[in-house]
């Protein structure tokens, strides 16, 4: 499992603690390098140049079945496999591809997403005002009790989940992201996770509703094909996990960047930048996903720095990485700056495999800043901002909790 050409390789930490050094790493080691990613080696692409030019590139395929050699080998016993073994759009590849994409592009509809404007309004208001009853200093955990519900509800309502499966949900798609879990942990936490979806599945071919499972579920191409059960328990798997934990990390990373940036959040006060750019500049700087893998090279792929990513290689996409490249973003691209010229990033990938989600993302992201700190003006981090802790993932960028004061005592 040793691609060629391989010098000692990093051993990416699972348990996230020191990003930053590890982007440094990156940086240094060039274009790519070889990585250790929970025991399986990849090569760790985090020059926003070459990854874009992957990310588009025909010869670097999703689909592990077909163009990872160890793929079987792998899968039995990673902690990772989860994300390499769905059969859905995230992982395929070609026509393949773009047949999945067509099917689920319409849940993601302009129409739709503009439709739920109301819907995140109204939840973002409940949730404010459970948090302006509680009295004047006390100390609450934001993550939990805003940055989680809000998501996890939207895509609730816009899936058609009961409320009553939310929470189970919620747990399963936790432990997606953990890469702390041993194989028989994340093993046991998939059974869990197949068993919530098909649950859902099996009631929305009951009744249907006017939501994304049934309308998946009905979903016919062109040829009048349907998703085949393996696909479309994955795609819902995918639209779950895509739409919640992510925006979880982003409501999370932004809040934190805005207190302990209070210079930034004065000029989005002032108006000299909007919600909109504070939900760019956290998705450049802090991206909800640090790496996702993986990719695979379908032939030999030779480097501008004369490296070779060999045929069957695996390939990480290191986006927090790429984000924070000096050569894209100059001597501040550490800074976090709402006034930044240009945000561009790669937190939502490039290429045929953009997030679809990305506009409803967005959405939810904004809406959410823009209720807080005006409810809220006074909020603080009720610890110093070096005793938040990092998600034990290397995948999802967050903290473990986000203790804020709303209204700080007189």
């Amino acid at each position: 499992m040793t691609p060629q050409q391989s010098p000692a390789p990093i051993v990416l930490d699972p348990t996230g603690a020191d990003r930053n050094r590890e982007h440094r790493q990156l940086h240094a080691g060039g274009s790519a390098i070889l990585v250790d990613v929970l025991g399986v080696p990849a090569w760790s692409v985090s020059d926003p140049a070459l990854l874009k030019e992957l990310l588009t590139n025909d010869d670097v395929s999703k689909d592990g079945r077909a163009h990872w050699p160890v793929f079987e080998q792998v899968v039995q016993t990673w902690p990772l496999a989860l994300w390499v073994a769905v059969k859905n759009m995230f992982t395929a590849y070609g026509a393949d591809h773009r047949r999945l994409r067509r099917m689920v592009a319409p849940a993601f509809s302009a129409r739709r997403i503009n439709a739920l404007g109301e819907v995140v309004d109204g939840i973002v208001t409940s949730l404010l005002d459970d948090l302006d009853a509680l009295p004047a200093g006390e100390t609450i955990d934001l993550r939990q009790h805003f940055a989680y519900p809000l998501p996890i509800t939207v895509i609730g309502h816009l899936m058609g989940v009961p409320a009553r499966q939310r929470p189970a949900f919620r747990s399963v798609v936790d432990g997606v992201f953990d890469t702390t879990l041993t194989a028989e942990q994340a093993a046991a936490n998939t059974v869990s996770l197949y068993a919530a979806l098909d649950q859902l599945i099996a009631a929305k071919r009951a009744e249907p509703g006017d939501d994304m499972t049934s309308l998946l579920v009905s979903s016919r191409d062109e040829d009048g094909s349907v998703l085949s059960d393996a696909e479309l328990r994955d795609t819902l798997l995918l639209m779950i996990s895509a739409g919640y934990e992510t925006t979880v990390n982003v409501i999370d990373q932004a809040v934190t960047l805005l207190l302990t940036h209070p210079e930034q959040l004065a000029h989005i006060r002032a108006g000299r930048a909007t919600w909109n750019d504070a939900v760019e500049e956290t998705l450049r700087l802090e991206p909800a996903v640090a790496h996702l893998p993986l990719r695979y090279a379908v032939r030999d792929l030779t480097l501008p720095d004369g490296q070779t990513i060999a045929q069957g290689d695996a390939i990480l996409a290191s986006y927090a990485a790429a984000n924070r490249h000096p050569g894209w973003h100059g001597v501040t691209a550490d800074a976090f700056d709402v006034e930044r010229v240009t945000k561009e990033h790669l937190a939502f990938g490039h290429g045929v495999h953009f997030c679809l989600g990305a506009p409803l993302a967005r959405l939810e992201v904004a809406t959410a800043l823009r209720a807080l700190f005006d409810r809220f003006p006074d909020i603080e981090l009720a610890v110093p901002a070096h005793e938040l802790q990092p998600l034990p993932s290397l995948i999802s960028n967050g903290h473990q909790t986000l203790p804020v004061r709303p209204r700080p005592a007189a």
